[in-house]
């Protein structure tokens, strides 16, 4: 391979949420709580950023913009920015997005939070698919807004939505938005044109708005495709897209993220509301990431690919009892360890006391995933080896 995916990087004392922040982030704890182990020694397996360097070709970017020397109110004036992202999604995964359409958030999360504020009345309910990610949970929690969730059917690893359940739930008047997750984050589904039409059918049929947040569509297993909703109903102004260079090029840091808003209502709220000036070096960045780093994005997931193979292949030697399937998108394993832990255990806190590994537990994921484990595979893998090694020690350990 051209870049070196096997480097360990030292990631201590740059404010880093994965070394720094895990404390809080994780256990709603303290900075100074003490925990068994020295810091230095624990796998950190837990936070969706990567433990690979950036793309140099953005680095590159950055580093130009940086000569300019001044770094002033900023926004996106120049069309070279959505000319590499239309392109981006046009060769990718023929679809394209209208340049009117197109604002910019720092992130999908912000995003997820003013959209359900702009989108929902006080007494109105959104509408989720479970296991999910908890931060679709909480942009309702902030607003004030009546969740509603519908359960993914679960087939020893492999999730598929329950259309009759969406549909029951649709139904209710007071269901307004739902938030989807294209592909799914924790399960790692690739929703096929068919799952997509038929739950795409059953929000628009009930007048539902949804945000598609879809950032994990880069990142999916060699030789597959991602299908984005929207691409699948060109004339519908009901479904709002939510893309970034982020998690593809590992660059979270630079909070950036692409909102695509096809409803006029919906977007003269957000222009209205939103604060929407840019950082000058993650514009560089983003335009970079789109227009070069397509390379170094095929070699990423060849090396995702074997990191995902060892895992299965290890964990059916170390820990058989395990439910893991290979995910068709993200880079992040979603594990079944039922047969070694009770239900309701504190995972997280289980590993980090007991084996040195910082890792989610299905706890996270609001509901429908008691006694699952998430990892993020993306990381060297020597590291990757160390954490199984530790992860089944300690179950196979709890067992005897």
């Amino acid at each position: 391979m051209k870049y070196n995916f096997d480097e360990v990087i030292n990631r201590k004392n740059t404010n880093c949420m994965n070394t720094d922040g895990w404390r809080e982030y994780i256990f709603h704890a303290p900075r100074d709580r003490e925990f068994p182990f020295p810091d230095d020694e624990y796998v950190r397996m837990w936070i969706a950023d990567m433990e690979f360097a950036t793309p140099p070709c953005i680095i590159d970017a950055m580093r130009e913009r940086l000569d300019k020397r001044i770094f002033g109110y900023t926004k996106i004036f120049d069309p070279g920015y959505y000319a590499a992202f239309s392109e981006w999604c046009r060769s990718r995964y023929g679809w394209k997005c209208a340049e009117k359409e197109l604002v910019t958030s720092p992130c999908i999360i912000p995003a997820l939070f003013e959209l359900v504020d702009y989108i929902c009345q006080p007494d109105e309910k959104v509408l989720i698919l479970t296991p999910s990610y908890a931060y679709f949970k909480h942009a309702a929690d902030h607003n004030h807004i009546e969740l509603v969730c519908s359960d993914l059917i679960n087939d020893n690893g492999y999730y598929t939505m329950d259309y009759a359940d969406i549909e029951e739930k649709a139904k209710d008047p007071k269901v307004k938005l739902c938030i989807f997750c294209n592909p799914h984050n924790p399960s790692g589904r690739i929703w096929t044109e068919e799952e997509l039409q038929k739950f795409g059918d059953i929000c628009l049929a009930n007048d539902l708005l949804v945000i598609s947040d879809e950032i994990h569509c880069d990142l999916i297993r060699t030789g597959l495709r991602h299908t984005p909703l929207a691409k699948l109903y060109p004339d519908s102004d009901k479904i709002i897209t939510c893309m970034a260079p982020s998690k593809t090029f590992n660059m979270a840091g630079l909070m950036f993220s692409n909102i695509i808003i096809p409803n006029g209502e919906v977007m003269k709220i957000w222009k209205a509301r939103h604060y929407d000036f840019e950082n000058p070096l993650s514009i560089a960045a983003a335009q970079a990431a789109y227009e070069k780093g397509g390379e170094w994005l095929s070699e990423l997931k060849l090396y995702l690919d074997d990191n995902f193979r060892f895992t299965k292949e290890y964990l059916a030697e170390h820990l058989p009892k395990a439910v893991f399937r290979i995910p068709e998108a993200t880079y992040l394993g979603w594990v079944d360890i039922g047969a070694y832990v009770e239900p309701g255990e504190d995972l997280p806190l289980l590993f980090a006391n007991e084996a040195a590994v910082l890792l989610e537990g299905g706890n996270m994921f609001v509901q429908n995933s008691d006694t699952y484990i998430r990892l993020n595979l993306a990381c060297p893998r020597a590291t990757l080896g160390e954490g199984l090694r530790r992860i089944c020690y300690l179950l196979n350990k709890r067992k005897k």
